[in-house]
């Protein structure tokens, strides 16, 4: 499938962040219609940036799909070397969703991409900052997807999400899976928990991110187009 691959610069929430964007130009053969389902914004994890090996896979697969992706970093070069050495920013949600928000207002005013519906994965602290973000703009977020997230970490927020969400987690991740039992419950959306027997919480196992792939890919084709 040919793509149209940018590294672009988005203004948001004051600073300027760096992200991979990509929009696959021919819709694959799965996609009658010729329009692309939808665009999936990342939400990165806990001292991870855009270059995420497991969320680049994951993005490989939905632009595979049809989708268009955007992967960015959450914070600044200096930011980044700041949370290096106290691990604070990382977990500053309120932060990382203001952000999250700023990229999709960014996306409403680019050409190429502000007809698309969109979606937003998250992992690990990402998906508490991309719910909250969500709940922010929920006129702009139309599903969301948490892999081995915290969704607990949007508090108040969870409770304003209007996107259906799918929440994904390994067996064996057993405090993260019971944070996601009880923040589904406070989800006013429609909202699943689907499990991966014998995963742990980066799922490196054989074939569990692959899953988290295909399960993501469901949920978004479902849930974005109309």
């Amino acid at each position: 499938m040919v793509q149209q691959e940018s590294l672009v610069r988005i203004p948001a929430a004051g600073v300027v962040l760096e992200a991979d964007v990509q929009v696959p130009e021919a819709p694959p053969d799965q996609v009658p219609s010729g329009v692309l389902p939808g665009l999936v914004l990342f939400a990165h994890g806990s001292g991870s940036s855009r270059g995420s090996p497991r969320n680049r896979m994951v993005a490989a697969r939905l632009r595979a799909e049809g989708f268009a992706t955007i992967l960015a970093d959450l914070l600044t070069p200096g930011e980044e070397l700041v949370d290096e050495r106290t691990a604070r920013l990382r977990f500053d949600i309120g932060l990382l969703a203001g952000r999250l928000a700023g990229i999709l207002d960014w996306v409403r005013e680019q050409e190429t991409l502000a007809r698309l519906p969109v979606g937003m994965f998250g992992a690990s602290t990402g998906a508490g900052a991309a719910l909250v973000a969500a709940a922010r703009r929920p006129d702009a977020v139309r599903a969301v997807v948490s892999r081995g997230g915290r969704p607990d970490l949007a508090g108040p927020a969870l409770a304003e999400v209007q996107a259906p969400t799918l929440l994904i987690v390994g067996s064996l991740d057993a405090t993260v899976l019971d944070l996601n039992e009880r923040a589904g419950r406070e989800l006013p959306a429609p909202w699943e928990l689907r499990i991966i027997p014998g995963a742990t919480h980066l799922f490196p196992e054989t074939g569990a991110l692959e899953q988290v792939a295909a399960w993501a890919g469901e949920w978004f084709a479902k849930h974005l187009p109309g």
